[in-house]
């Protein structure tokens, strides 16, 4: 399973570790990835994401799972959550009409 965040495609970095005697080490910066469960308000349903504690913040933030999706950009998104934001779209497009 690969250390990349489903929502902002957030991935591990590389840098040094670097001592006291300015030796350099090569490591990995891994995200705080965590597996939650997000509800889907326009859906009525909930979805399992693993996603970064900063992408979960910020979900909070904008308002819920939906309104994230939404403003989000299909580039960053995984193809889970790129079905669901377009299901979403063909939902709420339903309700208008």
């Amino acid at each position: 399973m690969a250390r990349v965040c489903e929502l902002t495609g957030k991935n591990p970095l590389a840098g040094n570790n670097v001592s006291h005697s300015n030796n350099k080490v090569r490591r990995r910066f891994l995200p705080n990835l965590c597996s939650v469960s997000l509800i889907s308000d326009a859906m009525g349903l909930t979805y399992r994401f693993r996603v970064s504690a900063n992408a979960l913040k910020t979900v909070e933030h904008r308002g819920g799972l939906d309104a994230f999706l939404l403003k989000a950009s299909n580039d960053d998104l995984s193809t889970k959550a790129r079905k669901l934001k377009s299901s979403i779209a063909k939902k709420l497009e339903e309700k208008a009409a």
